[in-house]
């Protein structure tokens, strides 16, 4: 069996179902590899990147693992866009690229990246962009230059890869080993990778003890999901405990919809672009549930000191690393947010009589009316249109900007469906491309990509791969022809501007060229109608919505509000 014919039969023993990539020379035989198979479903992306992010996208939901290809050099280093982010984002995720001929290494032969002889150091670039092994904490970069090493090399890197906190891991496979004569002669089939991290049991008895006397005591507990939770697939145990224990529940913005948003005690996002109510809730909060919570910038009030001043913390991860990094807690859980939720929920459950039913929403809880005198497309009234319109088991995806904050804050997701914004990588792309690698993933789950102009400029050629391959995603632009967070910080900071404006093409003229749909919208009947017909056109679908300049999306710096930003902005300028 050849190299990459293993490689590709080797994937297929473990469910992989699709891989993303792009053309090239040293990646020719893992293309006829694949173009062969009859499980893995091959997609030829217009660039790496966005074939990284494409796999990214495959694995945010559904927790298999997302397979990105590129030739050797430069089609090499464009994967490592998509790599940051599944590191940062804990996506398992396998790079497979090929490297140029060993035996040629300081020559500064075609695509060589050894670093010798003036030549680009591709295993360091890498080694900086994947999971380190748990075991050794070496990067899990590998070069394989024996094909007797191959298939032990792909199934370290896959356990890698799920081991714990899931991440990103890269094999580069050596051109000499690629000839049509070289064989693995000890070809079998991979394990399957362990997942997950079961929570110690002294553990789970000490925070439920705290637990226990809190909520015995009437003392106000949140809980506080981020995408830990969702990774984990913890939404049922998480909706379970937050009634059985009448907790409300806030969510970071990557958190949302860990439970279906209608719930009562769903209360709503606390971050800088979150909602009063979830902000007034955690300030007045005794005890904060973390779970599957990193503290982001954006999630901590660009890292507020003091957050938990006087609350009593209780942190839940998978990732050690994520405990005391910047926030003390008093209680710590290493482990699945699923399994610790339901460890947790055990114990109380055994000593916690009924819960009589509370209200913590205020009476404005949705605080989400929109006035808007302008004539101009609102874009807090679009993505509530989004909302009602949504079929069940969509998945919302944003890329970076200001549209990221729109769609997190008047989305309002149902149970079963999923919003993601960027992670902490955070690059303008991640939603466009994702897009395509989530629907691919699950064919019969709608997916909408909420981005910015300026997002589907770096991009938005991708359309093109996703009309190749048949994947109806559906694109909403969000054209205001600016940079507007860019903008939004030059004032703040500068109180000028320069730069962050340009002018659109004609996206839905564009589209239709793809072979795609295309449509214009201005007014929010106009997209609810487009909005609509591309769901239902089962065709990959773009929408220009001419959207208004003059809205600022909800926002403040400060954990207590927009007010509580002013005085301090004041103070700090002025040395009060």
């Amino acid at each position: 069996m050849r190299v990459y014919d293993a490689v590709v039969a080797a994937l297929e023993t473990i469910g992989v179902d699709a891989a993303y990539g792009g053309a090239g020379e040293n990646a020719a035989g893992l293309m006829l590899a694949l173009d062969a198979s009859n499980k893995i479903r091959p997609v030829i992306a217009k660039n790496e990147q966005g074939a990284a992010f494409m796999a990214c996208g495959h694995a945010m939901f559904t927790g298999k693992l997302g397979v990105c290809f590129a030739t050797a050099g430069p089609g090499a280093f464009n994967l490592i866009s998509g790599m940051c982010v599944a590191l940062t984002d804990s996506y398992p995720l396998l790079a497979i690229s090929g490297y140029s001929t060993v035996a040629w290494q300081g020559r500064g032969g075609l695509n060589e990246t050894s670093g010798l002889a003036r030549t680009p150091d591709s295993r360091m670039m890498f080694r900086a962009a994947t999971k380190k092994d748990p075991e050794t904490g070496e990067p899990a970069d590998f070069l394989v230059t024996d094909p007797d090493d191959l298939i032990d090399t792909l199934q370290k890197a896959i356990n890698i890869a799920f081991e714990g906190r899931p991440g990103p891991v890269h094999i580069a496979v050596a051109e000499d080993i690629t000839d049509p004569k070289v064989e693995v002669t000890n070809f079998r089939p991979l394990s399957e990778p362990q997942t997950g991290v079961a929570p110690d049991p002294d553990a789970l008895d000490r925070v439920s003890k705290a637990l226990e006397q809190a909520i015995k005591a009437e003392k106000t507990v949140v809980m506080l999901a981020g995408f830990g939770a969702i990774l984990a697939g913890a939404n049922d145990i998480a909706k379970s405990f937050i009634e059985r224990f009448q907790i409300p529940l806030l969510t970071t913005m990557d958190g949302k919809g860990i439970v279906a948003e209608e719930n009562p005690l769903a209360i709503g996002l606390y971050c800088d672009s979150g909602h009063k109510a979830a902000w007034d809730l955690f300030s007045d909060a005794d005890v904060v549930l973390a779970v599957g919570n990193s503290f982001a910038q954006h999630a901590t009030f660009d890292f507020f000191d003091g957050l938990f001043d006087e609350k009593t913390l209780i942190h839940v991860n998978i990732d050690a690393g994520e405990f005391d990094k910047f926030y003390k807690a008093d209680h710590v859980i290493l482990g699945d947010a699923r399994q610790a939720l339901q460890g947790l929920f055990e114990r109380l459950d055994a000593v916690i009589g009924p819960v009589p039913k509370r209200d913590y929403r205020p009476k404005d809880y949705d605080e989400r009316f929109i006035i808007s005198p302008q004539k101009q497309l609102h874009p807090g009234e679009m993505v509530q249109k989004i909302s009602q319109l949504l079929p069940p088991g969509g998945i919302v995806l944003a890329d970076a900007g200001a549209h990221a904050a729109w769609a997190g804050y008047y989305l309002e997701l149902k149970e079963g469906q999923n919003f993601r914004k960027p992670g902490t990588y955070g690059p303008m792309g991640i939603g466009v491309c994702g897009a395509i690698g989530a629907k691919y993933a699950e064919m019969h789950r709608p997916v909408v990509a909420t981005v910015g102009d300026g997002s589907y400029l770096m991009s938005g050629f991708e359309l093109m791969t996703a009309v190749q391959y048949d994947i109806p995603v559906v694109w909403v632009i969000f054209n205001d022809r600016e940079f507007k967070l860019i903008k939004l910080y030059q004032l703040s900071a500068f109180f000028k501007t320069g730069l962050t404006e340009f002018e659109n093409p004609d996206y839905a003229a564009y589209a239709r060229a793809c072979g795609a749909d295309g449509y214009v919208v201005n007014q929010l009947d106009e997209f609810e109608k487009a909005f609509g017909a591309a769901l239902a056109s089962g065709r990959p679908s773009l929408i220009d919505a001419r959207i208004t300049r003059l809205a600022l999306p909800n926002y403040s710096p400060h954990p207590e509000g927009v007010l509580a930003a002013i005085r301090n902005g004041i103070r700090t300028r002025f040395g009060l």
